[in-house]
């Protein structure tokens, strides 16, 4: 059974996806889904805890456990991102060096892009080759945010 629950946190709408066990999806602003019960079950209020945390500053490392729908490269993305440690930016190229594809930065775009758990698979800290902010479902204006609230509270 899929549960889905809407929440504001710090200003922020979010989409929260969960089953019984796993979180599925963390998405911006409210997203009209098929198909789920909507309801808070206790996955997703320990969710809205721990986002609420991180965005207090008091929380660096997610332990919810997750269970996000891709392809098998998108996968492999997505679990490179949860090593890049709290507060640190890297490129799409370093990104793709980690995956072992070190000519994939495009692809490393992409799957980035996919990426259906915001924050909690911390997409955000990924930048372009010069630093430079690129691309984010939230808003360049929350990417930013994210890494000075991260970096803020090392």
């Amino acid at each position: 059974m899929k549960y889905v629950h809407y929440c504001e946190i710090k200003g922020y709408d979010f989409t929260i996806v969960a089953d019984e066990t796993c979180l599925l999806e963390l998405r911006f602003n409210r997203v009209t889904l098929e198909g789920g019960i909507y309801e808070r079950t206790p996955l997703i209020a320990e969710v809205e805890t721990q986002l609420e945390e991180y965005f207090n500053g008091k929380r660096k490392a997610f332990d919810i456990k997750l269970r996000p729908s891709g392809t098998e490269f998108q996968q492999v993305v997505w679990s490179k991102l949860q090593k890049i440690p709290y507060g640190k930016t890297i490129s799409y190229k370093e990104l793709a060096k980690m995956t072992g594809n070190p000519n994939a930065a495009r692809a490393v775009g992409m799957a980035n892009n996919k990426n259906p758990i915001a924050i909690i698979v911390p997409c955000h800290r990924v930048v372009g080759i010069n630093g430079k902010l690129v691309g984010y479902a939230g808003g360049l204006d929350l990417k930013q945010e994210l890494l000075e609230l991260e970096r803020n509270n090392l």
